[in-house]
């Protein structure tokens, strides 16, 4: 259901969330998916907060604040969401939101997830799970990660966006969402932990109702920090046990 979605683009993945390369890194030899500026415009939020232009205060729990752009054409919402995860260093962070094999781990929402070679042009697979009565979503996107240094600031960067590699088929009863992006910046709070930043939006299709859209959102991108911050914790181990 559309929580998943919205924990997964902080992940999901934004999301979310989203993801391009096999290792814990982006590569920077292949074909470059995003523009500089598509980087920048998405670590400047973490010091200016672009709310401009019809973008309104959503919900704030957890230390987390969400807010929120209507969409006419699709009639639905682009959120953006601040916050921070105490205790877990930014670096570590991103290695976590990176590794497929351990998000298949620890989120229970994930039926597959995979990167795979489409004809030459690289993409990740993901199956999301919904409770019954309602079918389950899948992806297939593009991510590529940057680690920057802005002026002595380490930041790191993850865009990601829906593919348009036709190669991989649509499953029977698995709705496939067709439009979907994510931004995810993050950089030391200073006290140990994450400053994060995160713009998603994606249109999971089919009928689900207002009231579930609404109640993910604002459910769901705390329980993911909650989330993430216990992956975070025990990604030592993991490496240990299976690297």
């Amino acid at each position: 259901m559309r929580e998943h979605v919205a924990r997964d683009q902080l992940c999901s993945d934004v999301s979310f969330r989203v993801h391009m390369t096999p290792d814990s890194r982006g590569s920077r030899n292949m074909a470059l998916l995003f523009s500089d500026e598509e980087f920048e415009q998405a670590w400047t939020e973490l010091d200016e907060p672009q709310l401009d232009g019809g973008w309104e205060f959503f919900t704030e729990t957890m230390d987390v604040k969400i807010y929120r752009l209507y969409n006419k054409e699709t009639g639905l919402y682009e959120y953006k969401v601040f916050g921070s995860l105490p205790s877990c260093s930014p670096d570590l962070c991103a290695d976590v939101y990176m590794d497929l094999n351990y998000r298949r781990q620890w989120d229970s929402y994930v039926k597959e997830l995979h990167e795979k070679d489409y004809s030459g042009q690289k993409a990740i697979y993901w199956e999301v799970k919904y409770p019954l009565p309602l079918s389950n979503r899948d992806y297939v996107y593009m991510r590529e990660r940057r680690d920057l240094d802005e002026g002595g600031r380490k930041i790191w960067v993850v865009l990601a966006k829906s593919s348009p590699v036709s190669q991989c088929p649509e499953k029977r009863s698995v709705i496939r969402v067709k439009d979907y992006k994510q931004s995810l910046a993050i950089e030391s709070d200073g006290s140990g932990g994450t400053k994060v930043f995160m713009n998603y939006f994606d249109n999971p299709g089919g009928m689900i109702p207002t009231w579930l859209v609404n109640w993910a959102a604002k459910t769901g991108v705390p329980a993911f920090l909650t989330d993430m911050k216990k992956a975070c914790s025990n990604y030592a181990n993991y490496c240990k046990n299976n690297k």
